[in-house]
This record gives C-alpha cells, structure tokens and sequence, in this order.
C-alpha cells in the first residue's frame, strides 16, 4: 500500500484544555498552528479559546462534564463516541482499549462501526493505525487510512467504507491507555480545530479509564465476567510485608466540620464538660498505649506520649477555654481551635511534621465524641481483619485485636503518618495514598496487600493469591534469618563496621525491648515539642525532655539536631509566610537571626548531658561557612557561661547537615570546622533534582538512587576525608537496603533510619564485603539512570540469597 504522510502532534497532554501545558505541547508540535497562539505581557499564553474555536468550546465543556459525571467506564466511553462524532462533524468515532495482559487493542465503544463489533474485535498489539497511533504515543492524522502502509483491515466492522482517519493516543503516566479514532468518508485530514478537540477529550477520557482499571471494572470490562482480573489498587508503601484478610472499613469517628456555632448557656458548665472531654480522651489514650504497647519500640511508643502532651497543651486548652468565654459552646469552640491547629501543620513542607496535623484532628474527633456524650461503637472484626478507610487514626488500629489485624489499607496519609509508624512497629503490612480505591464497596472482600509496593487487590483470582501466598511463605523464611541477627554486630564479612543509628522525634518513658539493636541516635528531631506548645519552651522544659532520651541510650551517642522550623514548619505562635518555603527562612537561618532561641536550646542541650557524655549537635540548613562560624561562636559562648554558673557542661561535638548543593561543594570546608557531617538525604535528593516528592505531579521523578545523588555522595565523603571526618547518612536512604549497600561502597561511617528498618539493613551489610560494595559502586556510577542502578543492585541482593528484602522480585 501506498504511504501517505501523517501530521503528528503529541498525544501526551493529560491535562484539562485550560491548562498552559496542553496548549503548549500542541502548538510546540504542530508549527502550522503556532500562530493561533498569543500571549499576554507577562509571558502566559492566551487561554485556549485562541485554540479552539468559539462553536466547539461548549461541547467541549458539555463533554468533558458529562463523563466526568458518568457513573461506569461504559457510560463514559458511550457519551465520547456520540458526542464527539457531531461536534467533529466525523462519521465514526471509535475507543479502543489497551487489555496489557492479552497484548491486544479492543474495541469498546463506536458510533459509526458495526455494533456486534464493539468488545468482539480485538488487533494485536502495535499492529494496524491503532497500533502505530499507540507504539507512537502520538496522534496520527491521514487523508486517505486504508492506503497507508500501516492499515489493517478488519472487515467485521465495516470500516472499509471510509478514507479519513484520525487517531489520538490515550495517555496516563507516560503510559498509552487506548486510542481515541475518527474517520470519515471523504479523503482528506481532519482540521487543526477537530485534532486539538479530541486531544483535549482524551485527556479526559485517560482518568476515567485508570480508575476503572485500577477498580476492577475495565478487566469485566475485558473479561464479559468471571474472575477479577490480576489489577491491583496503587498506593505507597507505608509497612513492608504481605497480608491476606478480610477489608473492614472504618470511618471518622465524629465529624468536627458538621458542628455549628451554637451561643453558650452556661460557660462554667461547658468549660467543665470540655475538661472532663479531655481527660476521657487521656484516658483512652493510655489504655490503648497499654493494649498494644508490648514489644513496640520506644519511638512507636513515644507516639502515644505525644498524644498525651497535645491533649495537655496549654494553646489546645486555653484557646478552647477563651472561645468558651467569647460565646460559642464547647463543640464549636473545639471545632474553632482544631481547625486553627491543622492549619499550621498542613501549610508544612516537612512530610513528618505535616502529618501532625492529622494527629491533631483525630484527637478533635475523640474529644468531640466525649462532648457527644458517644463512646466508640463495639465492633465485631473478621478473624483476619485488613482495615481500611480514607483516613485512619492510631486509636483504630489500637481498637483492633492483635491477632485478628493483618493488614491496614488508607486512601489517604502517608509514610511519615502515625498510622504508617505504628504499623511498621508491629510488624503489619500497610499501604497509604492508595488513589481510587472504592472504600464504600469493598466492606466484607477479601483482599491481598502488598506492603512492598503498596499495592491492594480487591477480591483477587486465584492466580495472585497463589502467587503471594509463595512470596509469603519465603518472606516468613526470610524474617526467621533476620531475627537471628538480633544482638549481631553491623559489619560486613569482611570485619568492616557499619553503625546502625535510629531516627526519632519523640521518647516515652519506658525503655522496652529492642532498644540495644541500635547503635544510638542518629537524628534526634526537636521540632514537635515546640509545635504542641503556645509559646517557646523555657530552658527547664527543654532540658527534661533532652536528658530523657541522653539518659535512655547512654552511654550510646545521641545527635540532636536544633530547631528546624520556619515557613513549612511554621510555629503557631511564630508565623513565618512565604511564597517559597523551601528556599525561604527556615533552620539555621531562623536560628542564626534570633540568636535568644539558639541559646536558650544550646544551654538546654548542654545541661541534660551532664555527667553522661552522649550528647552529640547537628546544625540544620546549613548552606555558607559563615553560618558555622557564627553557630560555634554561640555554642562556646553558651558552654562558657555555663561553666561561670556552676555547671560542669562538656563541649559536644558538633555537626553540619549537608541538605542543600551548596553544602556538597563546600563538604572540605564545612568538614574543616566540624567534627562530623550528616547527609539529609531526602532534602538533598528533593533540591539536586528540584522535585517535591510530595507533589504527585513530579513525585515519581523523585530518585534517591539518580546518579546525580550518588555523586553528591561521593563529593560529601570525599570532602570530609581530607580532615578525617566521619559521613553519616540519615535520610530514608539510609533505610533502603538497595541505597545501603551503595552507601556503605562510598564510605559513609554509619546509617541513621527507621527501627523498622535495623535488621533488614543490617542482614544486607552481613551479606556483603566492603570489596564488594565498592565494586557496585564503580559499576553504579556507569549507570545513567536510577532504574539501571537499582536493577544492579536487585540483581547483587539475589545472588547472596537476600532478594526478597526488596520484594516482591516479579
């Protein structure tokens, strides 16, 4: 056959036609078109009436609301076809769907072709137009389709009839969901307006297709019944594992948003009934700590503490109290303070101090049901009970059986999230952020998780259960080899050492069991004491809660950073608004301008060490010399006033985060007037690469494995080792057994991670030699991709029998 040129412009704009993006990458593509776009002073594009003409805005707008109102896939595919068939003035318009599992296009809806066609044609993948539009991932625009070298017929649907044809790609992720198709009689192409109104269209259709897929409808869909297909919902992994169980769905226990304001009868009473809310709530609190507290470590139990301490806080109380005062009961003055609270910790940058905010909203909703005068309902569990719900609080979980809950499931959340910490400290699989998972409808199925990938199956064939049911039974396997490391030295087989620290924030008063598996402390967060308060903490406070957790490790190290707030941790009763938080006033910075701070917290750190000698500073943030310089100066002042007053204060030593690339090219200098660097991975990898990890639209570009933070790395230690210091790493990387074995072939001294993460990481240093870690490194920094790295490593991980730390390897 004759080939005819195509005109091709991208098919991978998934955004709304009002987005600037998708305007951009069609006129950046289709140069004949360039001129129909103008911009405004300042540089923006013109909004994209200036691409599509005035008569086909509102059927595109009718369009697009009507499959986004569609109540199935099926429904929404019927609106497409029909609607964009008039308003493209074409004879057919045709979706066909990609089924990855058969490798085949099927054709799901038409208006134009055979009907007893739609869901019986199915053409192999990449052959015929359709399958160049989606080898491509770009639109195809022909005059005359069956001439083209590409075409396949396929006679049962009639489409020999027509010459014209226009295929659009159907995008999600960078992945080519389907084809979108017009054709018409008449041999020519389809005009510049019709190509940029189904992009557009396709976009759009490119959701509604991943929430079926993902929901399970588009493999019934495939299927015409039976099975579920093998589709899996997507989340993050939040606590590694594997869970086979029952999906019992829970649900906020009160709501603080449906409470209205309400004038107050009696102040007194209502102040009295708010204070008896509290200490019901405390009490709560200290049961459930008591219920599941045995065998967790000190940091999951420190959670419980914290609870504690913001149920105590003098600014959830007084505020409370003064809006009591003011007028409104004590429901809407509970809901008033909360919402004040949340606030402050959702406008944060900081993953782990973000989630507080949720925190705090859950312990609303427990004291507005003691204000209800309604405890939490009995619930009757499955024997083997994976919780599921849109947001889940600590006290839900504590609710469950100990041994009836395998699994716990959230929409939403995160893995700094309390719910994600507790379960990593009982050992219970969990996913968070798991997107389109249909909560209301999936009450009473059964359900594999995926705590590796943080991925869920709803209802799942036979074949996957199997199939996890094996990667269960090695993963039992495995965890039986890692309990034996318990009480092991972290050193490779080799003899060299590798120190393994732990990451907290929080300390409780008990010291269980599984404390001496660490090192010590390798980063000792102070943030979250000075966020649950209404005004600085004093010198004396500051001072209990640092000796609190030197005492409970010593003689053990403890590197406790300073006061790392600013505008994505802003304190209440210390505003900090910026348009750009990351780049603004925060952590050193703060500290260095108010320099009373600084002191009162050095002073403070400096006491609780007396006598045991484990006290180890961090500086955060640190971006020039000058500011150690300037840091040093008020830590010696502080230790020499100290002395005058009668306290026999040592002088720590002190330590520099490497966080932003100006301390990486500075690691020689910073290291000359330091006694050890730390490397915050997360910050450092989320600045190199300019992506926020928390923002979906760019959080899979995120890569602490990416070449360019290996070299980082390398730079850092390289730099210290001129003046003999020691590197420690204490981002996630530091927890991730694949980053480790890299990690420990630069030459970081010591990790600082998770206590989830001890052994894990700890079996993969056993397992090794540092000959042979250094050998991965070399052929790593080849690498131009993180994929490729990460496939190395994988690979090395199962030649020593240790793939399935990084399960599941399929």
């Amino acid at each position: 056959m004759r080939a005819v040129p195509a005109t091709c412009v991208s098919g991978g704009v998934d955004a709304l036609d009002r987005s600037p993006t998708a305007i951009a990458l069609v006129r950046d593509r289709c140069p004949r078109r360039r001129a129909r776009f103008g911009a405004c002073a300042d540089g923006r594009l013109l909004p994209p009436a200036t691409l599509i003409r005035p008569a086909m805005l509102e059927p595109l707008r009718r369009i697009v609301q009507a499959v986004n109102h569609a109540s199935a896939l099926e429904d929404a595919l019927g609106i497409i076809v029909r609607e964009v068939k008039v308003a493209a003035a074409a004879d057919v318009c045709s979706v066909y769907l990609t089924d990855f599992d058969a490798r085949e296009h099927v054709l799901l809806a038409s208006d134009g072709l055979r009907p007893e066609s739609v869901g019986r044609v199915r053409l192999p993948l990449n052959r015929g137009l359709i399958g160049w539009v989606a080898e491509r991932a770009d639109t195809v625009n022909l005059d005359d389709g069956p001439a083209h070298a590409r075409y396949l017929l396929v006679e049962e649907t009639g489409e020999e009839r027509f010459r014209g044809f226009l295929g659009v790609p159907i995008i999600q992720n960078r992945k080519v969901l389907g084809v979108l198709v017009l054709r018409q009689r008449e041999a020519r192409r389809f005009s510049d307006d019709a190509v940029t109104f189904v992009i557009t269209l396709a976009a759009q259709l490119a959701a509604a297709i991943a929430l079926a897929r993902n929901t399970g409808e588009l493999g019934r869909i495939h299927q015409h019944g039976g099975d579920l297909p093998s589709r899996y919902f997507a989340g993050r992994a939040a606590s590694p594992g594997i869970a086979f169980g029952t999906a019992f769905v829970v649900y906020p226990p009160a709501d603080l948003d449906a409470v209205p304001d309400k004038p107050v009868v009696d102040i007194d009473a209502e102040i009295t009934a708010f204070r008896a809310a509290l200490e019901g709530v405390s009490g709560d609190t200290a049961r459930l700590a008591s219920r599941i507290g045995a065998g967790l470590r000190h940091e999951d139990l420190a959670l419980f503490e914290a609870w504690r301490l913001m149920l105590e806080s003098e600014s959830l109380i007084d505020d409370t109290v003064a809006r009591i005062r003011e007028g409104n009961w004590a429901q809407g003055a509970l809901r008033q303070t909360i919402a004040e609270h949340v606030r402050v910790f959702d406008r944060m940058d900081d993953a782990y101090l973000r989630e507080r905010g949720a925190d705090v909203r859950d312990l609303g909703r427990q004291v507005l049901m003691r204000l209800q005068n309604r405890g939490a309902p009995q619930a009757a569990y499955p024997e083997r009970t994976v919780l599921v719900g849109e947001e889940i609080s600590a006290m839900q979980i504590a609710d469950v059986p100990r041994r009836s809950l395998t699994g716990i499931v959230s929409t939403g959340g995160s893995s700094s999230s309390h719910m994600a910490i507790l379960a990593r400290g009982m050992g219970i699989p969990a996913a968070m952020g798991v997107a389109g998972l249909p909560v209301n409808r999936i009450e009473g199925r059964a359900v594999v998780l995926d705590g590796y990938r943080g991925r869920v199956y709803v209802s799942p064939s036979p074949s996957v259960r199997g199939e996890y049911e094996r990667l269960a039974r090695d993963d039992r396997e495995l965890s039986a080899e890692l309990e034996v490391l318990r009480g092991l030295p972290s050193e490779t087989t080799d003899g060299y050492g590798m120190p393994l620290y732990l990451n907290t924030g929080l300390v409780s008063e008990q010291r269980p069991l599984g404390i001496e598996e660490s090192a010590g402390v390798g980063l000792y967060r102070t943030e979250l004491p000075f966020l649950i308060r209404d005004r600085f903490p004093g010198e004396e406070t500051q001072m209990a809660n640092y000796r609190q957790v030197l005492q409970m490790f010593a003689p053990r190290p403890v590197t406790i950073r300073t006061l790392d707030i600013g505008g994505d941790k802003p304190l209440p009763y210390f505003p900090v608004e910026e348009t750009n938080p990351f780049l603004g006033w925060r952590g050193i910075r703060i500290t260095r301008d108010h320099p009373e701070l600084f002191m009162t917290q050095v002073r403070a750190m400096l006491r609780a060490a007396v006598g045991l000698h484990n006290l180890q500073l961090l500086l955060p943030m640190i971006t020039t010399v000058d500011e150690i310089d300037d840091a040093l100066l008020l830590i010696r002042r502080a230790h020499d006033d100290l002395l005058e007053e009668g306290h026999d204060v040592c002088m720590p030593p002190v330590g520099a985060m490497i966080e932003v690339p100006a301390a990486v090219y500075q690691a020689e200098a910073l290291a000359r007037r330091v006694s050890f660097l730390s490397v915050g991975s997360n910050d450092l990898t989320q600045y190199l690469l300019a992506v926020d990890r928390n923002n979906a639209h760019v959080a899979a570009l995120y890569d602490d494995l990416h070449p360019a933070v290996l070299r980082a790395l390398v730079d850092v230690v390289k730099g210290a080792r001129v003046y003999g210091r020691e590197v420690s790493v204490c981002g996630e990387m530091a927890g991730d057994p694949l980053a480790a074995v890299l990690l420990l072939g630069i030459g970081v001294h010591s990790l600082s991670m998770g206590a989830g993460s001890l052994l894990r990481v700890k079996g993969v240093i056993r397992s090794l030699s540092l000959t042979r870690a250094r050998e991965l490194l070399r052929l790593a920094l080849k690498c131009e991709t993180g994929e490729e790295i990460r496939r190395l490593l994988v690979d090395a991980l199962e030649d020593v029998g240790l793939g399935g730390l990084v399960r599941p390897g399929r």
